[in-house]
């Protein structure tokens, strides 16, 4: 069965991870000549830009990868330097699709860590600006939507008839783990897998489930009449698991922001007696810099957080000893590739096969 040519455009700041991408699609493929299709969003002396293709892509199956937390990327308005914010980069993917003007066979966005994700629910009178934004993709004719630990998946609901695959980096996040640290052990007596809040436990069922390990959360009780950098301050924690005296324990989150309730979870773990302590993070953003984290991990309230490179990611963070970067490349490659061929993904949004064969792999090199 022959397919439409597979065609790939970055927006700016994804051009190295869409490189790697790239080259496994390439391999896979047997094809020598690039996929990669140049596009550009230049822009006005005002600030106001426009979406350029340099060749046609009629036709072709079009996969655009976009990550509209960038802050590394920049232009110029009025004379001054201006970082791109999240909306400046939605604007920007919406500017090239619309360049493409109908012309394309398929068009799928991948989108590492959703636009507006947090900005899921109302629950005031406020904005419902991820709903939007996906219903203006659908608009557009985006068909597919690719993301990654969707803060929430549910959100999918708002464009029932597109495509929205949500994956999970939960398998290469064990692997890393192992490969980091050599004497690690699964075992339910002596590790603990701990959600930071309510809205985590989902996402931690995976892992203690598939690893057989306990699972415990930490409840946020937030001050609900104030509102501080856009969310509301978290009054205190409250544990609810078994004792924790002795266990090594993995913290697992979609995201790192300001970082402040990732470190007292930290610091709450250690007063119950953890010993070692990881975090597994999909996003590692760290709005507020690294110096609580320097500080913290000096302090011994925790010794290794593992990111994708999903986003950007700067190289002081990467220098940090404290840091374990997981390189997801590979693993979207595969996803593109599904779904230009019209191949299930299903596979990959549940790795549970490829988890147990790394565990059996991993007991077997140790009773050798």
């Amino acid at each position: 069965m022959e397919h439409n040519k597979l065609g790939l455009i970055s927006m700016r700041g994804c051009e190295e991870f869409c490189e790697k991408v790239e080259y496994y699609l390439k391999k896979w493929n047997n094809e020598e000549e690039t996929f990669m299709i140049q596009a550009k969003c230049p822009r006005f002396a005002t600030g106001e830009g426009k979406g350029i293709l340099s060749e046609s892509i009629r036709g072709r199956d079009i996969f655009i990868i976009s990550d509209p937390f960038n802050y590394s990327v920049t232009y110029t308005m009025y004379g001054r330097v201006v970082p791109m914010s999240p909306d400046d980069h939605f604007q920007d993917l919406k500017r090239i699709i619309s360049a493409i003007a109908g012309k394309a066979h398929r068009i799928s966005v991948v989108m590492p860590m959703l636009y507006e994700g947090r900005q899921h629910k109302r629950t005031y009178r406020e904005s419902l600006d991820c709903a939007v934004s996906l219903k203006e993709l659908e608009n557009m004719g985006v068909t597919n939507l690719v993301t990654f630990d969707a803060h929430d998946a549910r959100i999918q609901n708002v464009i029932p008839l597109s495509g929205f695959d949500n994956m999970q980096p939960t398998y290469q996040m064990i692997k890393a783990l192992i490969k980091a640290v050599k004497d690690i052990q699964f075992l339910p007596d002596k590790m603990t897998i701990i959600s930071p809040d309510e809205g985590g436990i989902n996402r931690c069922l995976q892992y203690s489930s598939i690893l057989n390990l306990d699972l415990g959360m930490f409840y946020k009780r937030r001050d609900t009449s104030n509102i501080v950098d856009g969310t509301n301050p978290i009054e205190c924690h409250e544990y609810i698991g078994n004792d924790l005296t002795g266990r090594d324990v993995i913290v697992i989150d979609d995201m790192i922001s300001s970082g402040s309730s990732m470190i007292d979870t930290f610091r709450e773990l250690k007063e119950k007696g953890a010993n070692t302590i990881y975090s597994f993070i999909t996003f590692g953003l760290f709005c507020n810099g690294y110096e609580r984290f320097d500080k913290a991990y000096e302090d011994g309230l925790f010794d290794k957080i593992f990111i994708t490179n999903l986003i950007y990611t700067p190289q002081e963070l990467l220098n940090k000893p404290w840091i374990v970067p997981v390189d997801l490349s590979k693993y979207t490659a595969y996803v593109i590739d599904a779904i230009h061929h019209e191949a299930s993904v299903s596979a990959m949004i549940d790795p549970n096969k490829k988890i147990i064969q790394l565990l059996k792999e991993l007991n077997q090199s140790r009773e050798k």
